[in-house]
């Protein structure tokens, strides 16, 4: 008797890692620290958020999504 295979449709799969933007406290906490290296030298609130904002989503960006461990298939 010859062994038949089955035939499945292919799955559908989601992305592995949702991007969501920076909060605000995570924004705000980086420019607080920016504002605390700048040690009193000339800036404003509104270009440390702006740049803070920013950093984070470059950081957001460069970090590498994991991926899931796909089993292998195996052979009938």
């Amino acid at each position: 008797m010859p062994k038949t295979r089955q035939i499945t449709s292919p799955k559908v799969s989601k992305p592995s890692a949702v991007r969501v933007p920076p909060t605000s406290e995570e924004i705000a906490l980086r420019a607080y620290q920016i504002f605390l290296q700048r040690n009193g030298a000339p800036g404003t609130p509104l270009d440390d958020w702006t740049r803070a904002e920013r950093e984070l989503l470059e950081l957001q960006s460069k970090a590498k999504p994991r991926r899931k461990a796909v089993p292998k298939a195996i052979a009938a």
